[in-house]
């Protein structure tokens, strides 16, 4: 028994300090369909939000401030696709072999992903908030430039807030927890885990509900108001039709945003840490990663646009000069 132990160490010439292998999947039909599942999914949700990022990126009549925050939420959704699903996938059936630098850098971006998706998804309803409620001053408020900051805003904040705070926290307990060699984790302390939980969760959830909240109170308004043949002059102060639908159809992707994030972070909620806790299972972490492939469908499903610029982008008809000025929309 004791000479076979090594063959079931990650690293068998590192005896005292190796993990032991993770115990091999069960070569059944049920777990060889899991496996070509969560590699479709992977697939599919980088295929799709590549056909946001072009669609949008090309096609000159898209490059409205709403797009362009669709675009970053698209950017982060392409990267967990890309790059997060793959690595969970091989690392689930074996072990860790890349070190502990690239594990550390693994973690990091995909903090950062995360960020800077609950940071789009939160300039998504402060740009509803400001279209419906307001929207008067909307165009003078809401320019693409000012969008284009505050996209890069997000995005350097969530880089600076996570390698200051999580990667400093990692580097600094890595080696104080004895942990083997083979293994990818982080061991978050309790008032990282409460930083976390605050600025990529209850503070940002509080904040979209409550501009939802008040979008929605707005869109009934509007519609009694409709209905009760309110006068011409106070017709023209009314939201734009198109305003209020793109409203409704970005409230499902906050919708379904809240659902799939929601369970992940649940045990932050039992005083665990999310990445140690025992209860956040695969499904849960799956669940959150499913929500970057489920943004372009909800888009296909309600945009027009969407499906008519995927068409052009698969006939190869976006190779043709000044397809650029194509009218999608």
């Amino acid at each position: 028994m004791d000479a076979a132990e090594p063959a079931e160490l990650c690293f068998p010439q590192l005896f005292n300090s190796s993990c032991r292998k993770p115990p091999a999947p069960p070569s059944t039909a049920t777990a060889v369909l899991v496996h070509v599942l969560l590699s479709f999914a992977s697939v599919l949700t980088a295929v799709l939000n590549m056909l946001v990022i072009i669609s949008i990126s090309h096609f000159r009549q898209l490059h409205t401030s709403t797009n362009l925050l669709l675009l970053s939420l698209a950017v982060s959704d392409f990267l967990v696709g890309l790059l997060l699903m793959p690595v969970e996938i091989l690392s689930s059936d074996t072990c860790w072999l890349l070190g502990d630098a690239t594990c550390a850098l693994y973690y990091i971006v995909g903090f950062i992903i995360t960020s800077s998706s609950v940071g789009s998804v939160v300039l998504i309803s402060i740009d509803r908030y400001l279209a419906v409620c307001d929207p008067l001053h909307y165009p003078n408020r809401v320019t693409l430039n000012r969008t284009k900051v505050c996209i890069c805003l997000c995005w350097v904040c969530s880089s600076i807030y996570n390698a200051t705070l999580i990667l400093r926290n990692f580097l600094r307990q890595s080696d104080s927890h004895g942990a083997c060699r083979g293994e990818c984790v982080v061991i978050l302390s309790n008032a990282t885990v409460t930083v976390d939980f605050v600025v990529n969760f209850s503070a940002p959830i509080t904040v979209i509900i409550i501009l939802y909240l008040r979008v929605f109170a707005v869109a009934v308004s509007q519609a009694r108001a409709v209905r009760s043949h309110v006068a011409a002059h106070q017709r023209s102060l009314a939201v734009k039709k198109s305003e209020l639908k793109a409203a409704k159809t970005l409230g499902v992707v906050v919708v379904v945003f809240l659902i799939c994030l929601c369970p992940y972070y649940a045990p932050t909620f039992m005083g665990q840490g999310v990445e140690e806790s025992p209860s956040t299972s695969p499904f849960v972490l799956w669940l959150a990663y499913l929500n970057s492939c489920l943004n372009p469908l909800i888009y296909t499903m309600f945009y027009p646009w969407f499906r008519k610029s995927i068409k052009v982008i698969v006939t190869l008809q976006i190779l043709k000069p000044n397809s650029y000025h194509a009218k999608i929309m």
